[in-house]
């Protein structure tokens, strides 16, 4: 659980190698589909695939910050229930919840799969 506290730890401080350090080179970063319209959805993969996605994300959006507040662990999975505070371009803010779903191996997070309601997203996306 201290590396996915530590992934967190990095995305909040904007460090994208750091967080990088924290995922297996062929990592599969997991979307809702229904975000791909804003270049968002579907399975990144690799270090270059998070890159990529984490790049994109200023262009759709004008700021998020997670907020993880309970972590369940079982085995090789975590799950993180939090909710995030997001702002679109336009400036309107919104507190939308999440969940993540982290599965480890070998010291690594190997996918890390982003669950939400994208109604609500897109809803905050275009407002």
């Amino acid at each position: 659980m201290r590396l996915i506290r530590r992934a967190y730890r990095a995305f909040h401080a904007r460090d994208v190698g750091a967080l990088l350090q924290t995922l297996d080179p062929q990592v599969e970063w997991v979307h809702p589909d229904g975000m791909a319209g804003y270049g968002l959805g579907g399975t990144k993969r690799g270090h270059a695939g998070v890159r990529e996605f984490l790049a994109r994300v200023p262009t759709v959006l004008g700021g998020m910050r997670l907020e993880p507040r309970e972590f369940v662990a079982a085995g090789d999975r975590v799950a993180v229930f939090g909710v995030r505070e997001v702002t679109s371009v336009r400036g309107t803010s919104a507190t939308l919840s999440f969940v993540h779903s982290w599965v480890l191996r070998d010291g690594l997070a190997v996918r890390m799969e982003d669950i939400f309601d994208t109604v609500e997203f897109h809803r905050l996306i275009e407002s």
